[in-house]
C-alpha cells in the first residue's frame, strides 16, 4: 500500500476506533507493526495529535482533532450538488434541507482539513525532516494530492541520463520512498507506458481537471523482483555469502523483495534473492567489501573481480 495512503487509513482508523492498538493497524494496513510505529512516528512530526497513554492502551486523537473521511471526488461532489435540483418538491422539507447543508459542509471541511494534512505530510515524508525550499514542497504537495484524488498532471520534468527536460502529462499512480528518496510510478501519457520518476527532478507540476483510473495495478507485483526503484526484464538469482561480522545487521534490514536467509555453521549468512536488475544490487553488495562474497551467479564474481582488479590498479598508481 502506498505510503501516504496508509498514513490517511491510520488517521481513520484512530478516529473511528479510539485506543486502537499497532498491532491492529498492521493487521487491517496489511504491514509490519514495525512499519506502523515508523508511520506514527511521521504522523507526529506532521503536527497530528496522537497519544499512547500506555502498553496495551491503544492510539487516540487529543483534544478536538478530527478527519473528515468523506473523500468524495469531483463527480461524486457534483452528483450531489445537484440533490435539490432532481428532488420533488414535496421531498424539500427542513429536516432535508438541514441534513443537507451539514453533508456539504462537512465536504467542505474536509477538503480543508486534507490540503493541511497534505502539506503537513509533505513537509516531512522526505527523511522525516522540514523542507525550506518552497518550490519542492510545493511540488511534494501537488504531486501527493494528484496521487490521491487520481487527476493527471502536466509536468516539466529532468531526465538526468539523458540530460534533456521535457513537458509531459502523467497519471501518477504511487509515490514511493527508496533509499532516502522519493519517486512517483504512473503513466506516462508521451511514452505510453508506465515509467517510474524521481521527485527531485520534477521542475514544475500543475494538476489538471482531467481524472484517472488506476486499473487495478498492483505495487507489489509491479515490483516484484525490483531491489530498489530499476526495473527490468532479467531473472537473475543471486546467493551471496555475507560473514558473521555482518550476519546479525543483514538480518535486521528491511528489503523491498523477500530474500531467503539461512545461517551457516561458521556463523555466516547465505543470502537468496531472485532479481529483475543487477545494477542496484551490485552497488549494495560491494558496499560492504570483503564481508560479502558473490557466489553465484559466476559470471558476476568474475565481473566483480575484474571491478576490484581495475580499482586496485587506481591505486597502485603513484601521486
Amino acid at each position: 500500500m502506498e505510503r501516504l495512503v496508509r498514513l490517511l487509513r491510520i488517521i481513520q482508523l484512530i478516529q473511528s476506533h479510539p485506543g486502537v492498538k499497532a498491532k491492529e493497524l498492521a493487521a487491517v494496513c496489511e504491514t509490519t507493526e514495525r512499519t506502523i510505529y515508523r508511520d506514527l512516528e511521521l504522523l507526529s512530526a506532521a503536527n497530528i495529535p496522537i497519544s499512547n497513554e500506555g502498553r496495551g492502551k491503544g492510539y487516540k486523537f487529543i483534544g478536538n482533532f478530527k478527519h473528515y473521511p468523506m473523500n468524495w471526488d469531483e463527480d461524486e461532489y457534483n452528483s450531489f450538488r445537484l440533490l435539490p435540483a432532481l428532488l420533488a418538491e414535496q421531498y424539500q422539507t427542513k429536516v432535508f434541507r438541514s441534513a443537507y447543508e451539514k453533508v456539504m459542509a462537512t465536504h467542505a471541511a474536509e477538503k480543508i482539513e486534507r490540503k493541511k494534512v497534505i502539506s503537513d505530510f509533505s513537509r516531512v515524508i522526505q527523511n522525516g525532516k522540514l523542507h525550506s525550499e518552497l518550490k519542492e514542497h510545493t511540488i511534494l504537495s501537488k504531486i501527493t494530492e494528484a496521487v490521491l484524488s487520481m487527476h493527471t498532471i502536466e509536468a516539466v520534468y529532468h531526465t538526468q541520463s539523458r540530460n534533456a527536460t521535457t513537458k509531459r502529462k502523467l497519471d501518477p499512480y504511487f509515490l514511493i520512498p527508496r533509499n532516502n528518496r522519493l519517486y512517483v510510478i504512473g503513466y506516462c501519457h508521451k511514452n505510453k507506458g508506465i515509467r517510474t520518476f524521481r521527485l527531485n527532478r520534477f521542475l514544475d507540476v500543475e494538476i489538471l481537471a482531467e481524472s484517472f483510473m488506476r486499473d487495478n495495478i498492483n505495487l507489489e507485483k509491479y515490483l516484484q523482483y525490483t531491489w530498489s526503484v530499476i526495473r527490468g526484464e532479467k531473472k537473475i538469482n543471486f546467493k551471496v555469502k555475507f560473514s558473521k561480522n555482518i550476519a546479525r545487521y543483514i538480518k535486521e534490514e528491511e528489503f523491498n523483495v523477500k530474500p531467503t536467509l539461512t545461517d551457516l555453521p561458521d556463523g555466516s549468512l547465505l543470502f537468496d534473492v531472485t532479481l529483475n536488475d543487477d545494477l542496484e544490487f551490485i552497488q549494495w553488495i560491494m558496499k560492504y567489501g570483503p564481508d560479502a562474497e558473490i557466489l553465484e551467479p559466476k559470471e558476476y564474481r568474475k565481473r566483480l573481480k575484474e571491478k576490484l582488479r581495475q580499482w586496485v590498479e587506481i591505486y597502485e598508481v603513484k601521486i
